[in-house]
Order: C-alpha cells, then structure tokens, then sequence
C-alpha cells in the first residue's frame, strides 16, 4: 500500500474516533504516525496537535449543534492546559525517543483502564450542557 493511502485511512479512523467519541484523536494519530509513516515521536506528536485540533475543532461544530457541549467547561480545561502543553513542548525536545514512546503508552494505558473501570458510584450525575 502506498504511503499516501496509508496515511489516508489512517486519518480517517482517527476523523471518525474523533468524530464520533469526541476525542482520542492523539492515541490512534501518535503510534499511525510512529509506526505506520515512519516520523519520529517528537515530529508525531507534533503533527497529531494539528491532526487532532482541525479534526476536533470540525467534530465541535457537529456535537454543538446537538447540544451536547459544555462550552465553559471545555474552555476552563483548555485554559488549566497551556502552561503544561507548553512545558510538554519545551521538555519533547530534549528527551530520547524511547522515553517520548513509553511516557505516551504509559498515559495511554492509564486513561484506558480509568474509562474501563467507569465512574464511581458516588459522582454526580452529569448536568444539562451549558
């Protein structure tokens, strides 16, 4: 298969994770970028930024018109997350590649066993989007 196709169904699943999760775009972008188009990780999780921000931001306008946004919610997230996005970058760098790959698999494998375990029985319900 050529490079070409590959990265086009490999931006597909990731558009239609996106699309119909709402998110995960960076853990299927990362490892297809790594390991199926051979970029290094630090040039992977750069592009997956973009990868995930113009197809992210194309699935907000889908789930907004829906209802289904908490605006303040997502921009107050977004907000706590500049300063360490922008340590993260700054940091990227200067650590090896293998250190990159297994801190990525590490978050990764924490989030997943996190999302399978569920919320627990005692969190609040969630409330109407605002």
């Amino acid at each position: 298969m050529s490079l070409l196709l590959l990265a086009l169904a490999a931006g597909a699943l990731t558009g239609l994770a996106l699309g119909a999760l709402g998110g995960g775009g960076s853990i299927l972008a990362v490892p297809a970028l790594i390991y199926l188009l051979g970029l290094s990780p630090v040039s992977a999780t750069t592009a997956s930024l973009l990868i995930v921000a113009v197809t992210s931001f194309t699935a907000l306008l889908a789930h907004s018109r829906d209802g289904h946004v908490r605006l303040r919610t997502g921009l107050l997230f977004a907000a706590a997350g500049i300063g360490p996005a922008m340590l993260g970058a700054g940091l990227s760098g200067r650590l090896p590649e293998a250190a990159l790959t297994a801190g990525f698999a590490l978050v990764a494998a924490v989030a997943a066993l996190r999302m399978l375990r569920g919320s627990p029985p005692d969190a609040p319900a969630a409330g109407p989007p605002r």
